[in-house]
């Protein structure tokens, strides 16, 4: 019998500060970003080996060309297997991509190029997952893929708005396992980490952790502030994610 797999609070880092502070509040896993603010793009190498010489939990990097529509050029689509293929040479555990085509559907021949760029990385989707009109079918096929979990609300504007969606994700995973299994991530707090796990059926959760008492570095007037993981609120997630394993076990 395989050994179940171990409990993990995974945050969502867009700096070395704030990839320092979230492990040393408890984070399991890291997803490096650039731009967290404005919903993530590529990080940049220098950071990647930054954080990689830091910490020792596992890091995903996010490999995402810009924001906004996940519908991607193929010039964009080369730049993400590039781009890809350098953070796994620099020591990214594992990527998180996505991609939708114009009719919303998920690019398969984008997701299948870059999993073959990278065949020994761990592989996420990202958030694309939630804007993808039949989520079943789309398991299936990433399923194909070999990717391992999908970032997802639940098809909703949060969790805690998709608790169903997450319940059906678990239902379809129950009956193939071959199927990614869901992060849940978007408005993950400890609050509400306890009615998530018992919806998704897992025991991991993803979060940036940045609530009304996260730290900032002052950085001055004219450039504002750089916003850190509240190290608290990660520590309270990690207990509530070992409570919810606690009680499978």
């Amino acid at each position: 019998m395989a050994a179940a797999a171990p409990p993990v609070v995974e945050v969502a880092v867009d700096s070395l500060p704030a990839a320092v502070l979230a492990v040393e509040a408890g984070a399991a896993r890291l997803e490096l970003c650039a731009g967290l603010g404005e919903g993530g793009s590529t990080p940049s190498l220098g950071l990647l080996e930054a954080v990689r010489a830091a910490v020792e939990v596992p890091v995903f990097v996010l490999v995402r060309p810009r924001a906004g529509s996940f519908v991607l050029e193929p010039g964009e689509q080369d730049l993400v297997r590039r781009d890809l293929e350098h953070a796994v040479r620099a020591g990214a555990d594992g990527v998180v991509v996505g991609a939708l085509t114009a009719a919303g559907a998920l690019d398969l021949a984008a997701l299948q190029a870059w999993r073959d760029a990278a065949p020994g990385a761990s592989f996420t989707l990202h958030r694309a997952f939630d804007e993808v009109s039949d989520r079943a079918a789309a398991l299936e096929a990433l399923g194909r893929l070999g990717f391992t979990r999908v970032l997802t609300t639940g098809g909703a504007d949060s969790v805690e708005e998709g608790l169903e969606g997450l319940t059906s994700h678990a239902r379809l995973r129950e009956a193939d396992p071959r199927l990614p299994r869901a992060l849940p991530g978007g408005g993950v707090r400890a609050a509400n980490a306890a009615a998530v796990l018992a919806a998704s059926g897992g025991l991991e959760l993803h979060t940036s952790a940045r609530t009304a008492n996260s730290s900032t570095l002052d950085a001055g007037p004219r450039f504002g502030a750089l916003r850190l993981p509240d190290p608290g609120e990660v520590a309270r997630l990690v207990e509530a994610v070992a409570a919810a394993a606690a009680g499978q076990s």
